[in-house]
């Protein structure tokens, strides 16, 4: 069974690469691109007040790589100051950048990866007049800017990049014609409630109802199953845990249409 990945390209790729490493027929089909945003000068903006902030939440790895593409000449992160993030890759993804491993905040492994697991490791703290950064996309999720505005914090957003629908080439059209075609043989691996949302314009009127998915959040679950999936199955982000999911995907039966 071939599995589909659909992070955005840069991370698809690393995906993909990881899971042959672990003997899974991976190929990357992104359903969402990542940009940088219009006007720098938010962010620019942000990192020179980064000082007087008590808490910096990254919602992705791709939220972490565009805020320090653009710190300015001559400004490192802080030290002290904390990061949250709300899974692994995005974690990895401000080591890289540099922050302290000590200085970052993520829900422990076999928590949801979700800014209510983040949530549950800061809400003994006080944070009436602290100042948190949320840096994201353009749009957002606003449930933990909410909770932290409710305990008295201030909270801003900057928008570090642009997620955009993909533009497929040739190749990808052929890989997403021949996984309607073959549904038995693929399995696809939806890491974006959006990505999945632009299946629908991709290849409206498709009939997915023997197709498989895994979700790394039951939220992402919920859109694949409203798309028309017959079956999703929840799985860690992580290479591991998706290729044993894999595994099990394909020693099970496939899916027969209504109509069989």
């Amino acid at each position: 069974m071939r599995l589909i990945v659909t992070r955005p390209a840069a991370q698809a790729a690393d995906w993909v690469q990881a899971l042959q490493a672990l003997g899974q027929d991976a190929v990357a089909l992104p359903l969402l691109d990542i940009a940088p945003v219009a006007d720098p000068a938010p962010l620019h903006a942000a990192w020179r007040g980064l000082a007087s902030a008590h808490f910096v939440m990254f919602v992705s790895a791709n939220a972490v790589a565009h805020f320090f593409a653009q710190a300015p000449a001559g400004l490192d992160w802080p030290a002290g100051l904390r990061a949250g993030c709300t899974g692994p890759g995005t974690s990895a993804a401000l080591r890289a950048a540099g922050v302290p491993a000590g200085s970052i905040v993520e829900p422990p492994a076999g928590a949801s990866f979700d800014s209510e697991s983040l949530w549950a490791l800061l809400a003994h703290e006080d944070w009436a007049g602290r100042r948190v950064l949320v840096v994201r996309g353009e749009e957002g999720r606003d449930w933990f800017a909410d909770t932290l505005r409710a305990g008295g914090a201030a909270v801003d957003f900057v928008a570090a990049y642009r997620r955009c629908a993909p533009a497929l080439d040739a190749t990808a059209h052929a890989l997403l014609a021949h996984a309607l075609a073959a549904p038995a043989a693929h399995l696809w691996l939806f890491s974006s409630s959006e990505g999945v949302a632009h299946l629908r314009t991709l290849a409206p009127g498709a009939d997915w109802s023997r197709s498989r998915a895994l979700a790394s959040h039951p939220r992402i679950a919920q859109t694949a199953r409203e798309l028309g999936f017959a079956q999703v199955t929840l799985t860690a982000p992580a290479p591991a845990a998706v290729a044993a999911a894999a595994a099990a995907a394909a020693a099970g039966p496939s899916i027969q249409s209504a109509s069989q």
